[in-house]
C-alpha cells in the first residue's frame, strides 16, 4: 500500500522530535534550555521552594549555597554529597567538615518530590542544587546568574575526599589559595566566593580557637562572642558569620577590615597579604563583588559534572537508583 507524502513527512518529524528530545535529555552537552521541553517548570518549582524555605528560615539560604559549594569541591557537581549511608555504602555525610554542620537536605528532597510529580526521572540532583543555591542567593538580596543544566547524578562518594578538599575554617591565607587553586580557582575568585560568609550562621566551635588565640581580634567584637559561647556547654551555639547575616551584601568585607571575621580563615583574607586590597574593594564597592561573585559561582557549577552516560537521574536523591 503506497504512503502519502503527507503521512511520512508526519511520521519523520514525529520521529525527529522524539529523537531530539530524548538526546536532549541524555546528551553530554550542557545548556541552558536543557529541561525546557521535559521539565518545563523544573525554575518556578525550585524557586518558590527555595523561596518558602528562606522565608521560613533565613539561614536556609546559607545552608543550601553551603550545600552546594561542599558538593562540588569534592569530585565535582554530582550530588554526591546528598548519598546517604547504607549497610555496603559510607558517604560524604560524616567527614569532618560535614558532619553535624551541612543543612538543607530536606529542602532538596521537598523539590526532588515535586519535580517528580510532573517530570518523572527527568531532572537531576546535581541540578536541583545548583539551582537551589542560586535561588538562594536571590531570595537573600543577592545577584543571580546564568546556569547550564544536564547533570547526571554519581552513583558514589569519597568520604576521603570531603575530608581532604573542604577548606577548614582554621586555614591560613596559604592554604585557601592552595585549596581553591586545587578546583582551579585564582585566589581572586577564592576571596569572591568567601563572600558567601555574607550569609548564615557558624556554631561556636569553629572559631573557637580565634576566639582565644587571636590578640588582634576587635575587643568588643570578641566580648560579644564570648558571652554567646561560653567555655563549657556552648560549642553548638551559633553565631553570625557576618554583621547582616541575612542579607546578602558585602557587609563581610568590611567587617574583616576591622578585625570582625568570625572564622579564622575569613580574617586571614584581610591580615596583611595579597589580598588585602581585594578585600578593600569589595567593601567600598558592592556591584564588583556581586559581578565577580556571581562569575564564580557559574564556575563553580561547572566543576567535573558527570553528564550522558556517566551517571544517572537519581529518582531519591538519597540513594542510588
Amino acid at each position: 500500500m503506497a504512503i502519502s507524502t503527507t503521512s511520512f513527512l508526519f511520521k519523520f518529524f514525529t520521529f525527529t522530535l522524539s529523537l531530539w528530545v530524548l538526546l536532549g535529555s541524555s546528551s553530554g552537552q550542557l545548556s541552558a534550555n536543557f529541561y525546557a521541553r521535559t521539565c518545563p517548570n523544573f525554575r518556578s518549582i525550585t524557586t518558590r521552594a527555595v523561596n518558602s524555605a528562606v522565608s521560613s528560615e533565613a539561614r536556609m539560604g546559607a545552608s543550601l549555597l553551603r550545600l552546594h559549594f561542599h558538593d562540588c569541591f569534592v569530585n565535582g557537581c554530582d550530588a554526591s554529597v546528598l548519598l546517604d549511608d547504607t549497610a555496603n555504602f559510607t558517604g560524604e555525610k560524616t567527614a569532618g567538615p560535614n558532619s553535624n554542620s551541612l543543612r538543607g537536605f530536606n529542602v532538596i528532597d521537598t523539590i526532588k518530590t515535586q519535580l517528580e510529580r510532573q517530570c518523572a526521572g527527568v531532572v537531576s540532583c546535581a541540578d536541583i542544587l545548583s539551582a537551589a543555591a542560586r535561588d538562594s542567593v536571590v531570595a537573600l538580596g543577592g545577584p543571580s546568574w546564568n546556569l547550564v543544566f544536564g547533570r547526571r547524578d554519581s552513583t558514589t562518594a569519597s568520604l576521603s575526599a570531603a575530608n581532604s578538599n573542604l577548606p577548614s575554617p582554621a586555614s591560613s591565607l596559604n592554604a585557601l589559595i592552595s585549596s581553591f587553586s586545587n578546583q582551579g580557582f585564582t585566589a581572586n575568585e577564592m576571596v569572591a566566593l568567601s563572600g558567601s560568609h555574607s550569609i548564615g550562621q557558624a556554631r561556636c566551635t569553629t572559631f573557637r580557637n580565634r576566639l582565644n588565640n587571636d590578640n588582634n581580634i576587635n575587643s568588643s567584637f570578641a566580648t560579644s562572642l564570648r558571652a554567646n559561647c561560653p567555655t563549657s556547654g556552648g560549642d553548638n551555639n551559633l553565631a553570625p558569620l557576618d554583621a547582616s547575616p541575612a542579607s546578602f551584601d558585602n557587609r563581610y568585607f568590611n567587617d574583616l577590615q576591622t578585625q570582625r571575621g568570625l572564622l579564622h580563615s575569613d580574617q586571614e583574607l584581610f591580615n596583611g597579604g595579597t589580598t588585602d586590597a581585594q578585600v578593600r574593594t569589595y567593601g567600598s564597592n558592592s556591584a564588583t563583588f556581586a559581578r565577580d561573585f556571581a562569575s564564580a559561582m557559574v564556575k563553580m557549577a561547572n566543576l567535573s559534572p558527570l553528564t550522558g552516560s556517566n551517571g544517572q537521574v537519581r529518582t531519591n536523591c538519597r540513594r542510588t537508583n
